[in-house]
């Protein structure tokens, strides 16, 4: 037996001088082999290092065990809270995740959904990336579908799409942040934006100017500046707003990332947060809580997101016509409350 390439079952029928069937069905426990025989040959396979054939046997079953998840990042906890959703439902079912990151592009999310396909994936989560949304093309989403491989959209969706999606309430967290702000007596609220197009940022964007609309607060169009969601961006937009000529006393982020860059750009010029300037960020991330002055936000149950997620899945799985059925699960987002916005002599309500 060659040292430099796998046993094999053939290699284990030769050595006890059997057929490979034989072997096949011993390490499968077949009531039909001796349990002497079946010993034997599971012990000896063990020694040798045996490991079966998982595509193989992938072909017979017509079932792979794998499943591929597609994330913009891994840099931010909410993705990571996700993947952890999912694992913590199918990992024990025997799945295994195959995790990639799009890094924002639209070509290494296509060149992903084609590698996933072609290694038959059980099912796909998707969150998609910003150039996807830019792009508008969404011809690789279109193979999924037609390969009967069931899509699920997590926290980031194609608006207009026909598959199943687990997203945040984006538009009432971002709504709760502002109305937040304005009850904390800030009269020139600012938003430092998302990317443009993506659902999470325009959605954040509605709540944020609804809002203002709903306690007859002008729509100022300085005030409104646009970020990536990392904490580099938010640096030149934030000391825009702090040069106008009426620089806000409240800034909401699109993002923790971000509302963390404006708090250093804000005490960087000299300025006191909260009670000059109040800050509001949303995702509710680790750091959030151990900056200082701590991060006022909006938490995102992001580990739900893949619990939810999962169910979808294994439903489709379970019954071919819930393929058939579109789900929309949005999860309610929170505010939290801390010392970034908690001016001196004024209690939220």
């Amino acid at each position: 037996m060659a040292a430099d390439r796998p046993v094999t079952i053939k290699d284990i029928a030769k050595k006890f001088k059997c057929s490979p069937s034989t072997v096949s069905r011993a390490l499968n426990n077949h009531p039909l082999i001796n349990e002497d025989t079946r010993r034997n040959l599971q012990e000896y396979a063990q020694k040798v290092g045996y490991q079966r054939n998982s595509v193989s046997l992938s072909l017979l079953n017509k079932r792979t065990g794998t499943l591929g998840v597609i994330v913009p990042t891994l840099n931010h906890q909410h993705e990571t809270a996700i993947i952890e959703g999912l694992q913590s439902i199918l990992q024990p079912l025997g799945y295994l995740m195959n995790i990639c990151v799009s890094n924002e592009s639209y070509l290494l999310e296509k060149e992903y959904v084609e590698k996933l396909l072609a290694n038959r994936v059980e099912g796909i989560f998707l969150s998609i990336s910003q150039e996807t949304y830019d792009s508008g093309h969404y011809e690789h989403l279109e193979s999924i579908i037609q390969r009967k491989v069931p899509l699920i959209f997590i926290d980031r969706e194609y608006e207009g799409f026909d598959a199943c999606r687990v997203t945040i309430d984006d538009y009432y967290g971002a709504f709760a942040a502002t109305e937040h702000l304005i009850k904390m007596g800030c009269q020139r609220i600012a938003h430092l934006k998302g990317p443009h197009g993506l659902a999470v940022t325009e959605q954040r964007y509605k709540g944020y100017i609804d809002c203002l609309a709903k306690y007859q607060f002008p729509l100022d169009e300085e005030l409104i500046v646009t970020t990536n969601f990392g904490v580099e961006s938010a640096i030149i937009p934030t000391q825009r707003l702090l040069d106008l000529p009426h620089s806000p006393d409240g800034i909401f982020g699109v993002n923790d990332q971000v509302a963390i860059g404006a708090m250093y750009v804000v005490r960087e010029n000299g300025l006191e947060v909260p009670n000059q300037v109040a800050i509001v960020g949303f995702d509710d991330s680790p750091i959030s809580a151990y900056i200082h002055p701590t991060l006022t936000t909006v938490k995102r149950p992001g580990k739900q997101i893949g619990t939810e997620a999962s169910r979808i899945f294994l439903s489709q799985l379970k019954d071919s016509s819930a393929n058939q059925l579109t789900e929309n699960i949005v999860l309610s987002a929170s505010l939290i409350v801390r010392e970034s916005t908690l001016r001196t002599n004024i209690s939220p309500d």
